[in-house]
C-alpha cells in the first residue's frame, strides 16, 4: 500500500533566520517602573525575595502553610469528584424520566 504523502525533495527545506523586532523608542504609554522595556535588570527585583544570611528560617510557618495548601487542594478535589458523581446521577435519572419510565428514583432500604 502506497502512502498518499507527496515526495518532498531535500532542496525544498530551508532554515530561516529569526530576526527579532526592535524599535528605536519604547512605546509612549510605558511606565518608567517597567524594567523589562527600559533596560533594567530583573535580578535587582528578585533580591528582595532572598533570605538574609543572619535571618532565621521559619520552618514551622512554612510547613503549616504547606499543610494548609495540601488540605485545601484535597478538599477542593473531593468536592469536584462529589459534584461530578452527583451530576452523573442526576443525568441518569433525567434520562430515565425522559424515556417515560416510572421507576427512576433510587430507593434505599435498611439492611436487617
Amino acid at each position: 500500500m502506497k502512502a498518499d504523502r507527496p515526495i518532498i525533495e531535500i532542496t525544498e527545506h530551508r532554515v530561516l533566520k529569526f530576526r527579532p523586532r526592535t524599535s528605536a523608542q519604547p512605546p509612549r504609554d510605558v511606565a518608567p517602573q517597567n524594567r523589562y522595556l527600559t533596560g533594567g535588570s530583573v535580578a535587582e527585583d528578585l533580591s528582595r525575595f532572598e533570605r538574609r544570611a543572619g535571618e532565621p528560617d521559619d520552618y514551622r510557618h512554612r510547613m503549616l502553610a504547606n499543610a494548609v495548601a495540601v488540605a485545601f487542594t484535597a478538599v477542593l478535589t473531593a468536592m469536584g469528584i462529589w459534584l461530578a458523581v452527583k451530576i452523573g446521577d442526576l443525568r441518569s435519572t433525567q434520562d430515565c424520566v425522559l424515556m417515560g419510565r416510572r421507576d427512576c428514583a433510587h430507593i434505599s432500604t435498611p439492611h436487617s
